[in-house]
């Protein structure tokens, strides 16, 4: 079940490929993600010393008076990938033009995954051209 989603990410960039990876969260934070607050919006995933990161994700407390006074909503969250894993998004993240975003936090069993997506930015005549696509699929749904 998705809780958070980045909804904007498709429209600017070309997903290449996609990875399921764990994230290291607080209690109060998995409470507030379980309400489905949160933004991915502006985040990225970096990959520094072997281990990969969840930058600018926003995640409030979810009862903000029990909570830390150290609190950061827009914390640094480590990303739980396997070595194999890591070492491919290394390699991707170091060829140019390609980045990695999260593109949604989502819920399996007990267990919250951040779905992880090597991408592209698109160009402008791309975006005119998915634009097309996107009429042209749903004038063909509304014939039928």
């Amino acid at each position: 079940m998705k809780l958070v989603e980045n909804k904007k990410l498709r429209m600017t960039y070309d997903v290449l490929d996609t990875y399921s990876a764990g994230i290291e969260l607080e209690g109060f934070e998995v409470k507030s993600l379980r309400q489905k607050l949160g933004s991915l919006e502006g985040s990225k995933v970096i990959i520094r010393g072997g281990e990969a990161f969840l930058v600018g994700a926003y995640i409030p407390p979810f009862q903000p008076a029990n909570t830390p006074k150290s609190y950061d909503e827009h914390r640094t969250r480590k990303l739980l990938l396997t070595k194999g894993e890591l070492q491919k998004l290394a390699i991707e993240e170091a060829r140019e033009s390609l980045t990695l975003h999260p593109i949604s936090l989502y819920s399996m069993r007990n267990l919250i995954k951040c779905e992880v997506a090597v991408c592209k930015k698109l160009q402008k005549h791309d975006k005119r051209e998915k634009v097309k696509e996107e009429i042209a699929r749903r004038e063909t749904r509304l014939r039928e």
